[in-house]
């Protein structure tokens, strides 16, 4: 029997080497999406550390103004109005609230799980009153930036818990996805 040969070897060896060079190519393609990944992965965790490390800081600040009223009235916002134990009061809501806000933002809760939390914060009328008397500084904010997103959730929690007919605050609300 007579076997035609009709260039496939030389057709074999292109295919193959234009193979070879594709899979070549999808593989560096891969490494550097890999890389661009841990890149990714390392920012966002050095954000999540930065975060953490400038809470830190802001408690001691605040730990600081709490306990001296001489550095306390550095932080006022409130012309003076307040006394000095409603002021401490307020800066510790604050930290209370800042707290909760990078557990959230560093991934510790979710977005629910946070809703939750505030819900149960937002029962104390000392926060209460911290949270309307700061509303003046979070019409500042950045409409799009998590604090404020997550001020305007409280903000309409706090309504439908005021609006709400039953004495079970902890069924109040629909918490995020």
């Amino acid at each position: 029997m007579v076997t035609q040969k009709f260039g496939t070897r030389g057709c074999s060896s292109a295919l193959l080497a234009g193979l070879v060079t594709a899979a070549v190519g999808v593989l560096i393609a891969q490494q550097r999406r890999l890389q661009q990944l841990r890149r990714s992965q390392l920012s966002e965790q050095q954000r999540h550390t930065n975060l953490a490390h400038q809470q830190r800081l802001q408690w001691e600040l605040l730990s600081k103004a709490m306990e001296d009223p001489a550095l306390a009235a550095v932080l006022d916002t409130h012309d003076g109005a307040l006394s000095p134990d409603k002021h401490r009061q307020y800066l510790f809501a604050n930290a209370v609230y800042t707290n909760a806000l990078l557990a959230y933002r560093i991934g510790n809760v979710s977005r629910a799980e946070l809703f939750g939390h505030l819900r149960g914060t937002v029962q104390n009328p000392i926060f209460r009153e911290y949270w309307e008397a700061s509303r003046a500084a979070r019409a500042s904010l950045e409409v799009h930036s998590v604090e404020a997103q997550v001020g305007r959730m409280l903000d309409g929690l706090i309504r439908e818990l005021d609006e709400a007919d039953t004495e079970e605050w902890w069924v109040v609300g629909e918490p995020p996805e």
